[in-house]
């Protein structure tokens, strides 16, 4: 049976949408079968054509339960829900069917006092630090105030994802045929991170046939829903 991850959080404009594709393009390329599910209603489905991942819309209500059931029946696959941002109901719902759930949060005090709340409200949930900084002024400043404010959490963060400007490229609607290796090795990093936390291995192997492979499998996630083909 498939695990499920949420990637939820009531601040808007945290990354949980680039961060579920990062997810998803990093665990394509270390041999993990995945799908992002889209949840927002404001947001479209992307082309999946050169992604390592397959991507399934659910924008409704009726839509995210088929989908999370045919995920569910899948042997040996991860599906990675992106929850959109200002919806503590839909947040509510996700958390619960979960098996793991990530809270993105971007280097600001308003996004820490968000994510204290939503870590307070979802005890099962993870902190991960997004677009943070690598200018070492910045990051020494970003780290003592996550020291400071998140120190009783500790044990619940997880390693940062820094600010990585081709991020932007996995949210264009048809990604560049070749992604830069800076990029692919975030996501790498991201994947394995969740993996880690799933206690899953990575196959090595596997990876390395995803790399290399060069025809497209189409798959359908749920009947009457949109799925994509990926490479």
């Amino acid at each position: 049976m498939a695990d499920i991850i949420c990637v939820i959080g009531n601040k808007g404009g945290t990354g949980k949408t680039t961060l579920s594709h990062m997810l998803c393009q990093g665990l394509g390329l270390l041999g993990q079968r995945s799908v992002c599910v889209l949840t927002d209603a404001c947001r479209e489905p992307l082309d999946p054509v050169g992604r390592r991942y397959l991507v399934a819309d659910a924008r409704n209500s009726e839509a995210l339960s088929k989908v999370t059931h045919k995920i569910r029946s899948l042997s040996a696959w991860l599906g990675v829900i992106d929850g959109g941002g200002n919806r503590t109901a839909m947040d509510r719902r996700l958390y619960g069917l979960a098996d793991l759930v990530l809270l993105p949060f971007r280097d600001s005090h308003e996004d820490i006092r968000t994510v204290i709340r939503d870590l307070e409200m979802f005890p099962r949930a993870y902190a991960i630090p997004c677009q943070w900084p690598t200018n070492l002024w910045q990051l020494d400043a970003a780290e003592r105030t996550l020291k400071d404010m998140l120190a009783p959490y500790q044990d619940r963060i997880l390693d940062p994802v820094h600010t990585l400007h081709a991020s932007k490229l996995m949210l264009q609607r048809k990604i560049p045929t070749a992604l830069p290796g800076a990029l692919s090795n975030t996501c790498r990093g991201v994947a394995r991170q969740v993996m880690d936390l799933l206690q899953l291995d990575t196959d090595d192997t596997l990876a390395t046939s995803a790399n290399s492979a060069s025809t497209p499998r189409i798959a359908t996630i749920a009947p009457g829903h949109r799925a994509y083909a990926v490479i």
